[in-house]
């Protein structure tokens, strides 16, 4: 229990090893950037140089991978998992990936003796670290109860959703509103700038009025100070409305919202802006702001 592997080292995947180091965890890692590698080794973790390499050495193994179809590779690839030697017993999904995916993979792995939970987490890399993200979780429940030690490591907030999954699907669904909230934020605070109010203090106010929500603590200060430095990315969360579109239309549901989310994170994308935090929302509805207000005193002129 005491040694972990896990394979992608990005912003969630530096938080949760931060967490389990402090806690005496012995972690051995695996990313497809030397840099990530280097910065392992200085948190005081191990590395190894392939997904199978990890994998022969542990029972647990995490994964913290952009999409689906790097699950995918980091399993069934060249070096992956399932090349190992000796497999693991359990792999822990902490990707926000595609629920029917995950539930092919979780079929598949189960014939290899190896138990896979959608262990999606809700919250910036920084939530992360402060052990204030949500775990979300589906698959077997003996094998979330076996793994229950690990994310009581990382947070206090730990729920067990049902079959294989699950977590990936409440995942989706709690990125749509997440999502919302952020951009709603923004678009408030834009429009109080218009109207001349001074934004610290008006922040300071949504958060006790009926307004509130979250996104206001985690990104309202990162939105006005202009700190796009990534918690969490912008084309990161462009993938996942992608996602949440794919699902909503196989279902024949319309998101409204949810389509105007994904064309304003686009346009930030071509802008520029999608290595960005996800705060950074707030430039995109400024320019847009700025774009039209041009073309209006543009069209006054002529």
């Amino acid at each position: 229990m005491k040694k972990i592997g896990l394979i992608g080292v990005g912003l969630v995947g530096t938080a949760v090893t931060e967490c389990l180091l402090s806690k005496q965890f012995r972690i051995i890692g695996y990313d497809l950037d030397p840099a990530r590698l280097d910065h392992l080794n200085e948190l005081g973790g191990e590395t190894a140089d392939s997904p199978a390499a990890v994998a022969r050495q542990v029972k647990f193994v995490m994964l913290s991978l952009p999409e689906s179809s790097v699950v995918r590779e980091v399993i069934h690839g060249a070096g992956g998992i399932l090349q190992a030697d000796r497999l693991p017993r359990y792999i822990i999904d902490t990707t926000t990936g595609d629920p029917e995916e995950t539930i092919a993979l979780a079929e598949q792995l189960a014939g290899k003796g190896i138990h896979y939970l959608d262990a999606t987490i809700s919250g910036s890399s920084q939530q992360i670290r402060r052990r204030e993200g949500v775990f979300m979780v589906g698959g077997e429940r003996e094998a979330f109860e076996a793994c229950k030690n690990i994310f009581q490591v990382l947070t206090e907030k730990i729920f067990y959703l049902g079959s294989s999954g699950s977590g990936a699907k409440a995942k989706l669904a709690s990125n749509l509103i997440l999502g919302l909230n952020r951009l709603a934020l923004a678009e408030g605070l834009v429009f109080a700038e218009t109207l001349g109010l001074n934004l610290h203090s008006f922040l300071e106010m949504l958060k006790q009025s009926p307004a509130y929500s979250v996104a206001m603590d985690v990104k309202g200060r990162k939105m006005l100070q202009g700190d796009f430095s990534p918690e969490s990315r912008i084309k990161q969360h462009h993938k996942d409305v992608a996602l949440i579109l794919k699902y909503a239309e196989k279902n024949k549901q319309s998101l409204p919202l949810s389509a105007v989310h994904y064309d304003i994170l686009e346009k930030a994308i071509h802008t520029g802006r999608g290595e960005m935090d996800t705060s950074a929302v707030i430039a995109e509805i400024r320019r847009r702001t700025i774009a039209r207000l041009s073309k209006q005193t543009n069209g006054k002129k002529s």
